[in-house]
């Protein structure tokens, strides 16, 4: 259903159209694109892997419309991404929409826009050789259509993950409608990168703040407790799952959970190896959360090996994030393995970017 304040389902679909024009199948985009080769001499110094990079296809604020908040004049282009890269030390980039991403509650409406959104990345990453990845969008409600678009983005377009949402409408990542995307993608050990949006339940709480600066955070830690309370994170262990900006407020009512683990019902079915075991094992991006607080609280729960360079452009700009780990003092191994090494470890293809 349309909501009011949104444009009709017609014209937003109309929007697409210029969106559907930029985003050619593959097999076309070779013969297309005009590659655009990074000197030499700059990436002998880039090095850094970032895994919180948004994209914005042509077409998709304008389309989108009111259903984004948290700003929808974002200005991104290919070029502007490449610029800041290059400033900061970054390699490869991995792409993902931009919230709210393609899920409306229209089966076709998500079906198209995903399909279109992933074919637009790939011919980004044919422009510019070796300099971009991607985590492909599946509207995640609609199982039928998320189950061929990850075929689709996973086996043809070759993308290095797949792209969620923290939540869609009333459902969290736990919610058991969603178990048969989670069987496909832990039957291929998927790497799930996940980002917040403003909730359903929590739109304009705060007067005079945008809901992003406190929603955010509370959704990626809201997703995370759906995710392992409801056993769904232990039911499917091969799903290697990112969480953005250093897990949330996750980190800060850990003693609430632990509390809650001891008196849950099912605890030996749902959490089998622990509440602490399934954290340890997610990987955490530090786009906005690379400050000593964030940060601090994080190593408290997981090791480097399991922490993601990010830096959330074009919401942020790279040097942002890379002030803010130098700030913190990790040890140089440490440090090197968070902005590179852990993200090759995780997807072993970017080694070959």
């Amino acid at each position: 259903m349309t909501s009011t304040c949104c444009p009709p389902r017609r014209d937003f679909l109309g929007k697409l159209a210029a969106l559907g024009a930029a985003a050619a199948l593959p097999a076309e985009l070779l013969a297309q694109t005009q590659k655009k080769k990074t000197s030499a001499a700059t990436r002998d110094r880039l090095f850094r892997i970032d895994v919180h990079h948004h994209l914005v296809p042509p077409g998709y604020v304008e389309a989108v419309g009111a259903r984004r908040q948290g700003g929808g004049g974002v200005k991104w282009s290919p070029e502007l991404s490449i610029e800041d890269m290059d400033k900061s030390g970054i390699d490869v980039s991995l792409l993902s929409l931009v919230q709210p991403a393609v899920w409306f509650g229209d089966v076709e409406l998500g079906r198209k826009l995903a399909r279109q959104s992933n074919e637009y990345a790939v011919q980004i990453a044919r422009d510019y050789p070796s300099r971009f990845g991607s985590f492909a969008a599946i509207p995640l409600p609609d199982a039928e259509g998320s189950l061929k678009e990850i075929e689709y983005a996973l086996d043809t377009l070759k993308a290095n993950g797949i792209g969620l949402m923290t939540s869609y409408g009333d459902k969290y990542l736990g919610d058991p409608s969603f178990a048969p995307v989670y069987e496909e993608l832990n039957r291929r050990k998927a790497v799930v990168y996940t980002h917040p949006l403003t909730p359903d339940c929590c739109r304009n709480v705060v007067a005079g703040l945008p809901p992003g600066v406190i929603e955010y955070a509370t959704d990626t830690t809201r997703s995370i407790a759906s995710l392992v309370f409801s056993g769904t994170a232990a039911r499917y262990p091969d799903i290697r799952w990112i969480f953005s900006h250093s897990g949330g407020t996750m980190p800060f009512l850990l003693s609430r959970f632990e509390r809650e683990e001891s008196t849950m019902k099912e605890r030996e079915k749902r959490l089998p190896k622990g509440f602490m075991y399934e954290l340890k094992k997610f990987y955490y991006d530090t786009a906005q959360g690379n400050h000593a607080g964030a940060l601090g609280a994080l190593m408290k729960i997981v090791q480097p090996s399991q922490v993601l360079f990010g830096t959330d452009y074009p919401f942020r700009p790279g040097d942002e994030e890379i002030r803010g780990l130098a700030g913190f003092h990790f040890r140089p191994k440490e440090l090197r393995a968070i902005e590179r090494d852990n993200a090759i470890g995780l997807m072993p293809s970017l080694a070959k970017a």
